[in-house]
């Protein structure tokens, strides 16, 4: 385990809700960027603009950036979904390499109706 993510099980022991674990993710993980990286673990708060259902804080492991946005594969979905920028709240927490085992771990999906 990393330090990150050492201190990070300390802080959501007994944590069951989303919103507390994403929280702290964000505290514990504050290496952002606003642009990922092809190839990069990141995890983020996302407002979707289409209908229907949508995980509000993605783990997602980057495959593809463009003008629009970007695609990556959602660990929490299981399938490749694509990120536009404008929905985006915030910047994307940077997860390393050696931290994406214990990241894929947390139930912190929040999927969401719109």
């Amino acid at each position: 385990m990393s330090e990150r993510t050492e201190e990070l099980q300390e802080q959501i022991e007994g944590l069951n809700d989303a919103d507390d674990i994403m929280m702290s993710i964000m505290e514990v993980f504050s290496e952002t960027e606003i642009v990922p990286d092809a190839g990069g673990y990141y995890t983020f708060v996302y407002n979707a603009k289409t209908p229907g259902v949508f995980d509000e804080f993605p783990l997602v492991a980057v495959t593809f950036v463009d003008r629009w946005g970007f695609q990556g594969l959602n660990f929490h979905w299981g399938t490749s979904r694509n990120y536009t920028w404008n929905e985006i709240v915030g910047r994307l927490h940077v997860i390393q390499n050696d931290e994406i085992e214990y990241m894929r771990s947390l139930s912190y999906a929040n999927f969401k109706t719109k």
